[in-house]
């Protein structure tokens, strides 16, 4: 038979982002265990008390979420370099037969100008190219037969060079997009190597991100 305190416990684990909410006291444990009620008596099949629930969501323990949480805010401490580009734009391109060749084509044109930005990412039916802006000239030139499928400008990437450990840390990359999704911070592309990862942001976010990453560096629980 399950009791209040195991409903409540696997109620509250479902939801990830209350969870840590209660866990840094940034919820009225009233009012969740008001919200909460109906859904406990739907799965206990009888009426219970609101005290009883706020008594069991007192009680609740740190999971293993949340200290899995902690480890990673500890490792973030360790963050080698964050580097921030501006000036960037994201091309979105139907996949063809040609689509290769005139990627190797740019490739080329790139050899001789080691200043600009540019990275690639291929789905199944797509491709798109984060280019410097600079470059938009040579961009249409090459492509300019290619059915294009958007182009989105005034973006920048801020990239954080991770230590070589964080491939052994589960949550590393979901930690980091919980804060950003918290702060309302719209993602245009994310782009990950062994040991990178880059957010592509709208020039107007850019300060934001590059703030609660520093505070996420720096934090201490």
């Amino acid at each position: 038979m399950v009791t209040i305190a195991q409903a409540v416990e696997q109620h509250i684990k479902k939801s990830p982002f209350i969870e840590e909410a209660l866990f840094d006291k940034l919820i009225n444990v009233s009012s969740l265990a008001r919200k909460i009620k109906p859904e406990i008596e739907a799965l206990l099949k009888k009426e219970i008390k609101l005290g009883a629930i706020v008594m069991a969501i007192n009680r609740l323990s740190p999971s293993d979420f949340l200290r899995v949480n902690t480890r990673i805010e500890d490792f973030l401490q360790s963050l080698i370099d964050i580097v921030v580009r501006s000036g960037l734009s994201n091309y979105t391109f139907s996949y063809s037969d040609e689509l290769t060749i005139k990627q190797t084509k740019l490739l080329q044109l790139l050899q001789h100008n080691k200043d600009i930005f540019c990275t690639f990412s291929q789905g199944v039916s797509e491709r798109s190219i984060i280019i410097s802006t600079s470059f938009k000239k040579e961009m249409n030139q090459i492509f300019k037969k290619e059915k294009k499928l958007s182009v989105k400008e005034d973006l920048s990437a801020i990239t954080i060079r991770l230590p070589h450990e964080n491939v052994e840390i589960p949550g590393v990359y979901y930690f980091i997009l919980k804060k950003l999704a918290w702060e309302g911070i719209n993602l245009v592309e994310v782009i990950s190597t062994s040991n990178e990862f880059t957010l592509v942001v709208n020039d107007k976010d850019v300060d934001q991100t590059f703030s609660l990453l520093m505070r996420l560096k720096k934090a201490k629980r």
